[in-house]
């Protein structure tokens, strides 16, 4: 990372922060001592990479996952249809 003293950053700020801007961080030093460091604000607001696949084998879906149930959710909706026709018939 490059290292330009207070007053080289004073003269050329504006080309400076351009750069920084396009990814090239830099430290301002006074006296050689270094006081601050300047990154594109992306660089930190930037979410970190997701993984994908970080938990494989961690989990077992069921072979008859897109069937379970099916009956009992059949039975229900069943259920509710003869209720319904029933109220209508007392209507």
């Amino acid at each position: 990372m490059r290292t330009v003293n207070i007053h080289e950053a004073k003269t050329h700020l504006s080309r400076l922060v351009e750069q920084a801007a396009d990814g090239e961080a830099f430290i301002i030093a006074k006296a050689g001592k270094p006081m601050v460091k300047v990154v594109p604000l992306q660089a930190e607001d930037r979410p970190a990479a997701r993984r994908i696949g970080f938990m494989d084998g961690e989990g077992m879906v069921p072979d008859d996952f897109d069937t379970m149930f099916a009956d009992e959710i059949i039975a229900m909706f069943e259920g509710a249809l003869l209720l319904t026709s029933d109220r209508q018939l007392a209507l």
